[in-house]
């Protein structure tokens, strides 16, 4: 079975060791450090050293901001999941834009969890209500102009369906709903708001109201 490097960064010692040992009992999760700070793990693990997932509080005491955390975390290649015991929608929204999978509570059930840890160690975007309301009450979001065939198909494309299916369920052919694609990411980049990606896609549904926010229908 492949396990997946994980890592915790918390300053607060006994919390952290609780949850270290919570995540080590998923079978496909090597908790591979529990240190205090973003600078601590990058010095403890060399450049070369495979961290798939780092769990990162939001909230540290060492001066350091969010959007640093994840840009330094990310360039040595690791997805990043928030990690959070309070309810700043700035911190959140920060951490968003910077490039996380997703906002977890730490007062979420054991099972959400570790289903929360497991899926983002394979590069899920982990969505939740704290997260998506976080996004909906950002009042610095600038409006890509979508048209209304181009919301339709990324609410397709970002929840999951592949080019074929969008174009069956849209009656338009593969090679048209790619087109759309790349005019939609391209109307995001020209606003700020990067889509490189299909994870990127989604938040920006989620950001736009394309998607519904988890656990709405």
């Amino acid at each position: 079975m492949y396990r997946y490097r994980v890592a915790l960064i918390d300053d607060h010692e006994i919390v952290a060791r609780g949850f270290a040992e919570l995540f080590s009992t998923i079978p496909e999760i090597d908790v591979a450090a529990t240190v205090a700070t973003v600078t601590e793990l990058l010095e403890a693990t060399p450049h070369g050293t495979r961290i798939d997932l780092v769990i990162l509080d939001l909230r540290l005491s060492d001066g350091s901001t969010v959007t640093s955390n994840v840009d330094r975390l990310r360039a040595r290649g690791a997805a990043v999941l928030a990690f959070t015991g309070g309810d700043d929608a700035q911190l959140m929204r920060a951490a968003a834009h910077a490039g996380v999978l997703g906002v977890v509570r730490k007062s979420e059930p054991t099972a959400v969890l570790l289903d929360a840890i497991t899926r983002a160690a394979r590069g899920e975007t982990i969505a939740s209500t704290d997260w998506a309301a976080a996004l909906d009450g950002d009042p610095d979001l600038a409006d890509a102009g979508l048209s209304p065939r181009e919301r339709e198909v990324l609410s397709l494309y970002a929840a999951g369906a592949k080019a074929p299916l969008v174009a069956s369920r849209t009656a338009l052919s593969e090679a048209t709903v790619i087109d759309y694609i790349r005019r939609v990411r391209s109307k995001y980049e020209r606003v700020g708001r990067p889509a490189n990606t299909k994870i990127d896609l989604y938040k920006r549904a989620l950001e736009d109201g394309i998607l519904p926010s988890p656990g709405h229908s």
